[in-house]
């Protein structure tokens, strides 16, 4: 029997243009998919155009070439993080030891699991919602997803013994935050965007943690903004590291790398 669901995509497209959505044909298509009744469709257009993430609505959003299961509230993977991927990938060794701080969805973690073959992965979030996202999306595959602050809920068997320590950080300066775009300050949890007074205020503590996390000429590599660039180089070296910047125009992206002599 022939489907009765049509949709007037022309139509849908004008009322999401009008909201202010840029891509607003590959939206209509988006959405368009994820449902087979008009009302359905109905219900997520309306929820687009009140402000709602895309991807929160369809309940995944496309990383690295994957499809990554996302929740309400829980950060949603941007195309910028790719350039951490590619940074750390680049970095990595054979069968290297690996932990996603600020996890989030576990979008980072799935990446870099399908391009590394670790002796042992592992990702960690403060936030539980996240925590449990990141499980749903990592089921299946041999990688410890904990709960907790940063390096708190590691095993103390692998400190010092790290080969990459990989965190896409919260580094939006707290002012900053209100700046940001509407979908992103008021559906994402807060943890997630705010880095404090100038950005850094985690960064700074992922960093000093490496020091003792990291095994001698293990990686900490981490996405930041171009304005504070200068100021965790900084703290890095003071805090004995050798770090490098990494930039890719193409995903307008910045990621820090930084070693640990030895």
């Amino acid at each position: 029997m022939a489907s009765s669901y049509h949709p007037d995509r022309p139509a849908l497209v004008a009322r999401l243009r009008a909201a202010g959505c840029v891509y607003a044909e590959d939206e209509a298509d988006l959405l368009i998919a994820a449902v087979d009744t008009p009302a359905a469709l109905t219900t997520l257009v309306d929820r687009r155009i009140a402000g709602e993430p895309l991807e929160y609505l369809l309940g995944w959003a496309e990383f690295c070439g994957l499809r990554v299961a996302v929740a309400p509230g829980v950060f949603v993977p941007r195309a910028r993080t790719a350039l951490l991927v590619t940074a750390a990938a680049a970095l990595a060794g054979p069968a290297p030891a690996v932990v996603d701080l600020c996890c989030g969805s576990g979008a980072t973690t799935l990446a870099l699991a399908a391009r590394l073959a670790p002796r042992w992965l592992a990702a960690v979030d403060l936030d539980p919602a996240a925590v449990a996202c990141a499980r749903r999306n990592l089921a299946g595959r041999p990688v410890e997803v904990l709960h907790g602050d940063l390096y708190d809920p590691l095993p103390a068997a692998w400190r010092g013994r790290l080969d990459l320590v990989v965190a896409n950080a919260p580094y939006v300066p707290t002012e900053a935050v209100a700046l940001m775009p509407a979908e992103a300050r008021r559906y994402e949890a807060l943890v997630a965007l705010d880095g404090g007074v100038d950005g850094l205020a985690v960064l700074r503590r992922v960093a000093a943690g490496a020091v003792d996390w990291l095994a001698p000429g293990g990686r900490l590599v981490v996405e930041v903004g171009e304005s504070q660039v200068d100021a965790l180089d900084g703290e890095l070296r003071t805090l004995g590291l050798r770090p490098r910047v990494v930039r890719a125009r193409k995903w307008d992206a910045i990621a820090m790398t930084a070693r640990r002599p030895g």
